[in-house]
């Protein structure tokens, strides 16, 4: 696997990606504290037990470093940043019956936004699976 860099300061335009996302009824937003738990059992149920402790360490923070989508308060899908190592991008998952939607496009804008209010300039995507996806949504 390998890793790949974003230039913050370049990133593509994102307004329809969220507009796509909410003709879907899907709500784009941070995380909040008291959803913890509820975000925590969402990556350990749909993904790998081993981002519950990444997931965590976002809510923890402040601002939480987490956003998350939601319909019909059930959340779709989450992405989280500054978790594995300052700068990094994710983890990050949407469930499998809501893939298609442009979720894990419309998530990853949201995080690496996130990440360039920070400050940053850039943002690191670690161990890569899907590159050519990075490569196209975001320049990676």
């Amino acid at each position: 696997m390998i890793d790949m860099l974003v230039r913050l300061y370049d990133l593509p335009e994102t307004a329809s990606t969220y507009e796509k996302v909410a003709a879907e009824g899907v709500t784009l937003r941070r995380a909040r504290a008291f959803e913890r738990h509820t975000v925590s059992a969402f990556a350990k149920e749909h993904f790998s037990p081993k981002w519950v402790s990444e997931v965590e360490v976002a809510m923890s923070r402040q601002p939480i470093t987490c956003y998350i989508a939601t319909r019909d308060k059930q959340i779709l899908g989450f992405a989280c940043y500054d978790t594995t190592l300052r700068g990094f991008f994710g983890p990050t998952g949407v469930a499998e019956s809501a893939r298609g939607l442009g979720l894990g496009k419309a998530l990853l804008y949201k995080a690496l936004e996130g990440l360039r209010e920070t400050g940053y300039a850039y943002a690191i995507i670690g161990g890569v699976g899907p590159k050519e996806f990075y490569a196209k949504a975001c320049g990676a």
